[in-house]
């Protein structure tokens, strides 16, 4: 149960101002707010506006394997291992969004789905959501990535790509979040 000290906490203690816009192409939008702080001190705060989905998916098979797909990340100019995920279309499910990016990414299909986690990402700046799918029943298949996407297809234990996790081998948010939520899943079984 709420008492009154928690329902006013969670009001919004900042003032907006003013806003414009400084940056915008087809993914995102860069908006810089003037405000007032909580503290009632005027600042600045500058927004990242997604305007797609993130969609993740951890597809585990019979055995207790799943996949993971390799790829340099430009912003972090660094390579990544992650779990198959991609931006989707406001206009479709997060589920169609889903099904695409395991089909693009791996070549697998899968027969059944059950969304396993939503999450913010970076939610101090940006109002990125996300959700993560656990797929099973899959059929393998030829993958077929965006052609601004080199990647590498690894298949791997689900303990393995949890120890990767816990090496800080993989640090995507969605990646860690999914595995670990599909850890959770299967415990004692693989």
């Amino acid at each position: 149960m709420m008492n009154a000290d928690s329902r006013e906490a969670e009001k919004n203690p900042w003032t907006t101002l003013s806003s414009e816009t400084r940056y915008e192409n087809k993914w995102i939008t860069v908006t810089e707010h003037q405000v007032l702080t909580p503290a009632n001190s005027p600042g600045i705060y500058g927004t990242v506006h997604f305007k797609h989905l993130a969609v993740g998916v951890v597809p585990v098979d019979t055995d207790g394997f799943t996949w993971l797909v390799g790829q340099y990340r430009y912003p972090l100019k660094a390579y990544s291992w992650e779990i198959p995920e991609g931006g989707g279309s406001l206009s479709v499910t997060p589920l169609e969004t889903a099904k695409r990016e395991l089909k693009e990414e791996t070549g697998m299909e899968a027969t059944r789905w059950e969304q396993i986690v939503e999450m913010h990402l970076s939610n101090s700046v940006s109002d990125e959501r996300a959700v993560i799918f656990l797929a099973t029943g899959l059929t393998e298949g030829a993958p077929s990535p965006d052609e601004t996407e080199v990647l590498t297809v690894r298949k791997i234990l689900l303990k393995d790509a949890i120890g990767m996790v816990e090496r800080s081998e993989i640090t995507d948010a969605m990646s860690v979040a999914g595995l670990l939520k599909a850890a959770h899943l299967f415990k004692g079984r693989y």
